[in-house]
């Protein structure tokens, strides 16, 4: 089936605040037509950003390529439950590209097949990584992986993505932020991204700048100290028993309930513990969830 590609955010807005908190690996984000390639009952699909590609109603001749790649063929018949997302490198906005790159399909992201978008699962890219690299597939290789990086480290990056671009051509598009172990506020799992174009519009002070690398923060010790597996369990188990079960739509109900609880029950034991610390709450939001996620794994 047919599975739309999700949304990238811009970095600084509620739908990505915190994703630089963790390992983050930076892409370059490449300025073509949005492509997916998936395997069922035995045959090879194709789709577009908002639909399944047919041989009458191609999207730039992507299907038509794909069709005719005996290492995708390879590809699938191995890992038949992946399913591959990327850019079909044909002329677009920026036309920079160096003649040999166009035409050609690169991989961002590899999920699961077999899930629909809300419960889609990413591999992480060093794990997908072999997975191509062991039949030639091309894929987007990162620019650089920044722990716990703050806005001044993202975009000094802009200038150095330089991916496919002909010499002299300038910098590509922008760059795409992503953490594997984040999930937003609102129990989502999503990326962020910085357009090169649109951040010299804007000023710095718009984006959110959180800690630098190395720096101890005292979030981390309130989460080791108060946030326990236990807490996280018992309002697991609340919430199935208040709905009769459990599904995903519940995962933001679970990041919300245990944030409260937190708070609410225990801020003046960790005031306490760490002699009245200056607490950044948005920051101690994103631990939160990012422990619930070690926790529960197979939630989500």
């Amino acid at each position: 089936m047919f599975v739309k590609y999700q949304h990238i955010e811009r970095f600084g807005t509620q739908e990505t605040e915190g994703i630089e908190n963790g390992t983050c690996y930076v892409f370059p984000k490449i300025d073509g037509t949005n492509a997916s390639l998936w395997q069922e009952d035995g045959a090879r699909h194709a789709g577009s950003r908002r639909r399944e590609l047919s041989v009458e109603k191609d999207n730039a001749g992507f299907l038509a390529w794909a069709l005719n790649r005996a290492k995708l063929a390879e590809f699938f018949n191995k890992n038949y439950n992946l399913r591959l997302y990327g850019e079909w490198l044909v002329p677009h906005s920026l036309k920079t590209y160096r003649a040999t790159a166009w035409r050609d399909f690169y991989v961002f992201d590899v999920v699961l097949a077999n899930l629909d978008e809300e419960n889609r699962m990413h591999i992480p890219y060093e794990e997908y990584k072999s997975l191509l690299e062991e039949f030639g597939v091309n894929y987007i290789p990162p620019i650089r992986v920044i722990k716990n990086g703050c806005l001044d480290d993202f975009v000094k990056l802009l200038d150095q993505n330089q991916y496919l671009i002909e010499d002299g051509g300038g910098v590509g598009e922008g760059i795409v932020i992503k953490n594997y172990e984040f999930v937003n506020r609102y129990g989502r799992q999503t990326w962020a991204k910085i357009m090169t174009s649109e951040f010299k519009e804007k000023h710095t002070k718009e984006m959110v700048a959180p800690s630098v690398e190395g720096k101890k923060l005292v979030e981390d010790g309130i989460i080791k100290e108060f946030c326990t597996e236990a807490l996280i369990t018992k309002t697991f188990e609340k919430i199935k028993l208040e709905n009769g079960g459990w599904t995903s739509k519940y995962i933001s109900q679970l990041l919300g309930r245990v944030y409260h609880d937190l708070v609410v029950e225990e801020t003046w034991n960790f005031v306490k513990k760490f002699k009245n610390p200056t607490i950044n709450f948005k920051m101690l939001n994103n631990r939160i969830i990012l422990k619930i996620r070690e926790t529960l794994p197979e939630i989500f």
